[in-house]
């Protein structure tokens, strides 16, 4: 079985309390449209600590066209993910010549060529790395990504597969849109960057950490659950008040359905490496599962610490399990996401 040989994320420079975040929301939103005075208690119910920012409180606040919001994407996600790469193969103690496939998620900037390009010409990485950029999975990405990366490892024994994910959520965030989801989605989202390395079976390797099985689905008829519409000012967002109750109808069928397959049962896991979407979601999750103990702490202390980066936070909850300790046993990794859709991943974890 391929196996997870490490795992790193970025804190960014601009890391901010959510008590500023709010206070520029109120002059921000409240100047210009009164009624949304009332909705400010949104960030206190988020249970968000501080964020993680690429640019300072004052950057969000002045006008930007898309074009410069989206070169700033660019600038950022190659500098940061250079630097998590760097990381990630120290943890591991291999080489940038060693990385055979490189699998680039993201889905709040635009780039042809993709930022895989980039970084390969930046690192001087080996120019015949078998590439696969993703668009397009939102929050369900870092799973989707380790479950590729696995697939490819399957594929190629001899495989070092590096897995980048880019979020830069804050730079989407449109000054002039006084909807309800782009305001919450200003007391939510935030920005992160991680690089994950996943081995074939042909490295002889002590790796604590390996995959056993994936699965996907798509919900039919939910297309309008999350996603963005794309504006002539940019990336506007798109989320649902029903997430929370599409999870307590659909989550822990489709978990027992998969598990099952694995000749499994819930009672089975030990480890819920989950992306938090934010505090309702978690309790969702909660309600559904009913698994004893705070099975879900890691995941909470990264939304609390970091707020909601999309594709990227189960990355942090992972390099979180990794430094903090585990259980031995089983992990299951889970985000859900546009379509509406989730992603999950099976693993096996051993101290």
């Amino acid at each position: 079985m391929p196996s997870i040989a490490a795992v790193s994320k970025i804190d960014l420079p601009c890391k901010t309390p959510q008590s500023e975040v709010k206070e520029q929301a109120r002059i921000a939103f409240t100047s210009r449209s009164p009624h949304m005075e009332r909705l400010m208690d949104v960030f206190d119910n988020t249970q968000i600590i501080t964020r993680n920012f690429c640019k300072p409180l004052s950057y969000y606040t002045g006008p930007s066209t898309f074009e410069e919001r989206n070169g700033a994407y660019l600038q950022t996600s190659l500098q940061f993910a250079i630097e998590a790469i760097g990381n990630c193969l120290d943890k591991a103690g291999l080489g940038k010549e060693a990385i055979t496939d490189l699998i680039f998620v993201s889905t709040t900037g635009l780039a042809t060529p993709s930022l895989d390009a980039m970084i390969i010409n930046a690192m001087r990485l080996d120019p015949h790395i078998n590439r696969l950029p993703v668009f397009g999975l939102g929050c369900a990405g870092g799973v989707s990504g380790v479950a590729k990366a696995n697939t490819m490892a399957q594929a190629n024994p001899d495989a070092v597969v590096l897995l980048v994910a880019v979020e830069l959520c804050s730079l989407t965030v449109l000054r002039d849109d006084y909807s309800t989801s782009n305001f919450v989605g200003s007391s939510l989202f935030s920005d992160g960057i991680a690089a994950c390395l996943v081995l074939g079976d042909n490295h002889q390797s002590q790796q604590k950490i390996k995959y056993c099985s994936s699965s996907s689905k798509l919900y039919y008829d939910s297309l309008e659950v999350m996603g963005w519409d794309f504006t002539n000012n940019g990336f506007k967002v798109l989320f649902s008040k029903d997430i929370p109750d599409f999870i307590h109808e659909n989550v822990r069928g489709d978990i027992e359905t998969f598990l099952s397959k694995q000749n499994l049962a819930l009672s089975d896991i030990r480890n819920f490496i989950f992306h938090p979407g934010g505090k309702k979601v978690l309790e969702a999750y909660q309600d559904a599962l009913a698994v004893e103990g705070d099975f879900l702490e890691n995941s909470r202390i990264i939304m609390n610490n970091y707020g909601n980066m999309s594709s990227v936070t189960v990355l942090y909850v992972l390099e979180r399990f990794l430094n903090q300790g585990f259980n031995d046993g089983y992990g299951l990794m889970m985000a859900m996401g546009p379509g509406f859709s989730s992603e999950m991943v099976l693993l096996e974890m051993k101290n």
